[in-house]
């Protein structure tokens, strides 16, 4: 008999990026496995002064097949309280909660204190990060009230597994391999995808997909591509700014890179991602910092060469000169790169992507998650 499972965390409508394709995604695996699986969604995720983005909610069509129901108002502590004492009355047998940012801790925190009080509901976290990447006020004391009630804990990078350490964590923790997101669909044609963009078919095509914010390094990667003597090599900034679009576009200007640099400076809706992959010759993540990424996934599903820095988990995720190049956080070095990349070619990297893109498959980490269920319940 299968278990009775909750998801706490983002889903449709919200835009959630890489966070709620996770959620729906392996919602949908543990249903298949003959679990009975909803999400739990916020109301509210962040107040509109907090959110740096266009919107946070999404006019696509929601997940077919996928229990989700809205109650978690993040800023509310009453809603907390009744958030809680819901789920303490639904019993689920295990509830599994994504941790991304502190601001979240005192929500969490308190809906699974609550929930504990039924002693029977099991808690996983899927910890994207412990130390977030920009730090703010509260940061540790809102994370340590959220560990607190987890009975365990995975993770999908060493570092954060070594952070949870650093909270005299003494729940068990694993480290799992991020999973393909293989929700997308199927790629189409490269000529195909840069019809579809407007892309000339005769360019060298370099992709920054995703959110936009200090961490991840867009302004590095504009320095490099001024280092660049082939000037057939143009680079496709694809999501929406977290921060200042003025300073990015500055940059652009007095770097002289303007005719170099396509700008599709918006949430990328699910059913364009493919082409934004498809017309790429390499994804590029010249991350400052970074735990893991969902762009690696997003690569590796659509059969891409990625070059990544030397920072957090990318390089586990890209062995160096096998799927891709690992690089330093610096300009030049990204530039070099890059310049090696194209002596190879997209084509050297293929037979080696589809060997490694094995590893990461929703059955294994589903599996994975119920084996710690299994050994956290027969422990207490």
């Amino acid at each position: 008999m299968g278990l009775k499972i909750v998801i706490l965390g983002p889903a449709h409508p919200f835009r959630g990026g890489g966070i709620t394709t996770f959620n729906e995604r392996l919602a949908k695996e543990l249903q298949e496995q003959g679990h009975q699986v909803s999400i739990l969604n916020f109301t509210v995720q962040y107040p509109s002064f907090l959110f740096p983005g266009k919107s946070q909610l999404t006019d696509e069509p929601a997940p077919a097949g996928i229990s989700i129901e809205r109650k978690l108002h993040s800023m509310n502590p009453l809603n907390w309280i009744g958030t809680g004492f819901y789920l303490k009355k639904k019993r689920p047998d295990l509830i599994i909660v994504r941790f991304w940012l502190p601001l979240m801790g005192p929500a969490f925190g308190t809906v699974l204190r609550m929930v504990k009080k039924n002693h029977h509901t099991r808690i996983i976290a899927i910890t994207d990060n412990v130390k977030p990447h920009e730090k703010r006020p509260g940061d540790k004391p809102f994370t340590g009230y959220f560990l607190k009630p987890c009975d365990a804990f995975i993770t999908m990078s060493e570092k954060v597994l070594a952070d949870l350490k650093e909270f005299n964590v003494h729940q068990p923790a694993l480290k799992l391999d991020h999973p393909l997101y293989d929700n997308f669909g199927p790629g189409v044609g490269k000529d195909e995808a840069r019809r579809w963009l407007g892309i000339p078919s005769d360019k060298k095509l370099l992709l920054f997909f995703g959110f936009i914010r200090k961490y991840k390094g867009l302004d590095l990667l504009l320095q490099a591509c001024k280092e660049l003597a082939d000037k057939d090599i143009l680079l496709v900034v694809a999501g929406e700014f977290y921060e200042d679009e003025a300073v990015y576009q500055a940059l652009i200007d007095s770097l002289g890179i303007r005719d170099r640099v396509i700008l599709k400076n918006d949430f990328i809706p699910n059913e364009e991602v493919k082409y934004y992959f498809s017309a790429a010759d390499v994804v590029v993540q010249p991350y400052r910092n970074a735990t893991q990424s969902g762009v690696t996934p997003l690569a590796y599903h659509f059969e891409k060469p990625m070059i990544v820095t030397n920072v957090g988990a990318l390089p586990d995720y890209v062995p160096n000169g096998r799927t891709g190049i690992v690089t330093e956080p610096e300009p030049a070095s990204i530039a070099r790169a890059i310049e090696e990349f194209f002596r190879f070619g997209e084509e050297h990297y293929k037979s080696q992507i589809r060997i490694e893109k094995q590893k990461f498959s929703w059955q294994s980490f589903s599996a994975a998650i119920l084996n710690l269920y299994q050994k956290i319940t027969a422990r207490n």
